[in-house]
């Protein structure tokens, strides 16, 4: 969440909306806390849930919110949710996911990558590695991230 929030420049307000725009509400004080290095005696641990409904919400801000019924969040996220969210956001195809992991100098092929938006239950899934979204991360703040100056 981290992350993101400095890649897209999101203030404390557009945070707190994110959250709202998938149903629910947060304070200023807890973002504050979850932002917050672990090593800071106020930091806040995220837990599963709030983020998969920030990541909701951060669907919601880049693509629209969709009618109806807004999708539930996960109770228990693995980095091959993540990083489907953020395609989802991004509205990205296999091309640009693998032109973003170029940009933080890692090379994935098209059937490697689409390994990891697979069923579980198939065959040719692949579990995404923290390396693989680490990189995704960097690449998409090389590409996204605008400084001020």
């Amino acid at each position: 969440m981290r992350r993101i929030r400095y890649t897209f420049d999101f203030s404390d307000s557009e945070m707190i909306a994110l959250f709202a725009s998938a149903n629910h509400d947060v304070t200023r004080a807890q973002i504050s806390d979850w932002l917050k290095k672990e090593d800071h005696p106020d930091f806040k641990s995220l837990i599963d849930l709030h983020l998969a409904i920030f990541l909701n919400g951060f669907i919601n801000k880049k693509r629209g919110k969709k009618e109806g019924e807004q999708p539930k969040p996960e109770k228990k996220l693995n980095n091959n949710i993540i990083f489907r969210k953020l395609k989802i956001a991004l509205n990205l195809k296999d091309e640009d996911i693998i032109d973003i992991l170029k940009l933080a100098d890692m090379r994935v092929g098209k059937h490697e990558l689409s390994a990891f938006f697979r069923n579980p239950s198939q065959k040719q899934y692949r579990m995404c590695k923290d390396q693989i979204l680490r990189n995704f991360l960097h690449g998409m703040q090389l590409k996204y991230h605008v400084d001020k100056e």
